[in-house]
């Protein structure tokens, strides 16, 4: 009589989660592409970066060296793409394809939040809802461009994802619709923000 083996497989048991930061949320809600357009924003909002047109540069300090630590990996990364200014395009996919932001996405996997193909688990959509009821993260982190404030730069990150041409018109809308706005001297798109993002001044499109 032919013994038969069976062999015993373990469940994986997913490791403790710990405190989740921002760009965590921000897989959990919108994948790497979220990832990337949580660190421009951030960064834009703290001067490190500038967005012109559909390009955006890293801003150097005053002695004109590379901008200084971002603080996190997937900002640095971000940096690093665009020491002299790149397409905006291409700066949000390669953060999105960057190593970096691939440890997010199989830690999360690790912690049971996201199957292997990354889409939410159960606990990964209650630790979603629960970042967003405690209301500490900003709007677009969990809605993406859509629920930034600034209506030209809300464009110009929209326009990054869609194909050429369609981009291109909207940008071109939001520019228009910006124009507008000035004309009724409601001014600066950044929300009164004292010139904090605009960094050297000029305007021209600098949002």
């Amino acid at each position: 009589m032919a013994a038969v083996f069976r062999r015993r497989v373990r469940p994986v048991v997913p490791a403790a989660v710990p405190a989740l930061d921002p760009y965590d949320i921000a897989h959990l809600a919108g994948g790497p592409r979220r990832v990337a357009e949580t660190a421009l924003t951030g960064l834009r909002d703290r001067g490190l970066v500038r967005v012109l047109g559909s390009r955006v540069r890293a801003v150097p300090d005053e002695a004109g060296a590379p901008a200084g630590p971002a603080g996190h990996p997937v900002e640095e990364a971000l940096i690093a793409l665009c020491p002299r200014g790149r397409g905006l395009a291409a700066v949000l996919a390669g953060v999105a394809k960057d190593p970096v932001t691939e440890k997010i996405g199989d830690r999360l996997v690790s912690y049971g939040l996201l199957t292997r193909r990354h889409g939410l688990t159960r606990a990964g959509r209650r630790h979603l809802e629960s970042a967003r009821r405690e209301g500490t993260l900003p709007a677009h982190v969990f809605d993406g461009p859509a629920a930034l404030p600034d209506a030209r730069f809300r464009a110009t990150v929209t326009a990054a994802t869609l194909p050429s041409g369609l981009g291109k018109t909207l940008l071109r809308m939001a520019k228009a619709l910006d124009r507008d706005t000035d004309s009724h001297g409601h001014g600066d798109s950044d929300g009164g923000s004292g010139g904090g993002h605009s960094c050297g001044g000029g305007g021209g499109g600098d949002y």
